[in-house]
């Protein structure tokens, strides 16, 4: 018995921690929404696809379908769990996210810009789907690679995978669009291309950036990390960071430090009532709790006493003071895609500030 609650308490404190590290989402006990029936109107309706990047990587790709395209894909957080985890989630909270797309369906004629997604620590690569879809119902081709050296499964197992380097398999997704004349090689324009990174992503975007067909890369609740920690330099790229007010795992004070070590054209943003998970889908989980939500109901809550720091990880941008996300999606999706539209146009502008959200915004 005592080995069964040492190997649930460990796998439940890395569930926590991957609401702490590698997520974004901020919701509260009321106001849950799991079918982005708020988001604004569309240009395209949306494709989605899980392609095999190399013998090892999965990734997840969102892009413009074609006219009439329709449906909804859901995932469950849970999946993503190894086995044993799964067992010990037995709750009736809820664990799916669902939004506007078909899968696998036939590709929007033209050919679109790229968007390479990476994930944080513990997180998973349909974890912002708020953003990656909604990106591409504008009229991007997003991927986002599995990091199994750091998601979920890793951090619930304690475990890495040594072949596993962040960097490398988000420029091989890019690789994976260009080449696979298959389905998305007629699609993708590929002298367009940013890359987005959250948490630990964005320490892997500020690496990848260095490579020169990415044309500028979005720092989600990120500061300096990787190479760029030690030695204070940035890529020679535009950039855009964003920041939520009330984020106590990375502090809008340490994003705020990388946007101003990064080199001209540069945006801050400091989004008022965002945490941590401000800037995934995983708040909605749990009934406006997050993974917490989900632990809770499965009759965990004793494990969660044992781990205060855990539990406050894993709430981190999920209750008050953070905002609801159906109030703060919005303003992230659109702040996003207009700095990413003007990437691409060739003409770096900072984005309209958002009406409804409170923004504190710097620029040079």
């Amino acid at each position: 018995m005592g080995n069964r609650l040492n190997r649930a308490l460990v796998g439940l404190s890395a569930v926590v921690l991957l609401a702490g590290c590698g997520s974004d989402g901020s919701d509260d006990k009321s106001d849950t929404a799991t079918d982005n029936e708020s988001a604004p109107a569309v240009e395209y309706p949306v494709g989605v696809a899980t392609v095999q990047v190399n013998d090892f990587i999965q990734a997840e790709v969102w892009y413009p379908a074609v006219e009439g395209t329709k449906g909804t894909e859901t995932y469950d957080v849970k999946t993503f769990t190894p086995f044993v985890v799964q067992t010990m989630l037995t709750g009736d909270a809820p664990s799916t996210y669902t939004y506007a797309a078909s899968r696998d369906a036939k590709p929007a004629d033209g050919k679109f810009p790229v968007v390479l997604f990476s994930h944080g620590f513990g997180g998973f690569r349909t974890q912002s789907t708020f953003l990656t879809a909604y990106l591409a119902s504008r009229g991007m081709v997003v991927i986002s690679p599995d990091h199994p050296s750091r998601d979920l499964g890793a951090a619930l197992t304690g475990g890495s995978f040594e072949t596993d380097d962040p960097q490398v398999h988000l420029l091989e997704s890019l690789d994976y669009l260009v080449n696979d004349t298959e389905i998305f090689a007629d699609h993708v324009d590929a002298s367009k291309v940013a890359a987005i990174g959250h948490s630990a992503g964005g320490g892997t975007v500020l690496a990848a950036a260095e490579d020169e067909r990415i044309d500028g890369y979005v720092s989600l609740a990120s500061g300096l990390l990787g190479p760029a920690e030690k030695s204070g330099k940035l890529p020679d790229k535009p950039s855009f960071f964003m920041a939520g007010s009330v984020d106590a795992v990375v502090p809008a004070t340490r994003t705020e430090a990388a946007f101003k070590a990064a080199p001209s054209p540069s945006v801050y943003w400091n989004i008022e009532g965002v945490g941590h998970n401000g800037f995934d889908d995983l708040c909605t989980f749990g009934n406006g709790l997050g993974i917490i939500g989900v632990a809770m109901a499965s009759g965990l809550e004793k494990l969660l006493e044992m781990q205060p720091q855990m539990r406050a990880l894993g709430e981190d941008g999920c209750i008050k003071p953070a905002r609801p996300v159906t109030e703060t999606f919005p303003a992230i999706q659109n702040g996003v895609e207009s700095w990413l539209r003007s990437l691409f146009a060739g003409e770096v502008t900072p984005p309209a500030l958002p009406n409804d959200v409170t923004v504190t915004e710097q620029t040079k």
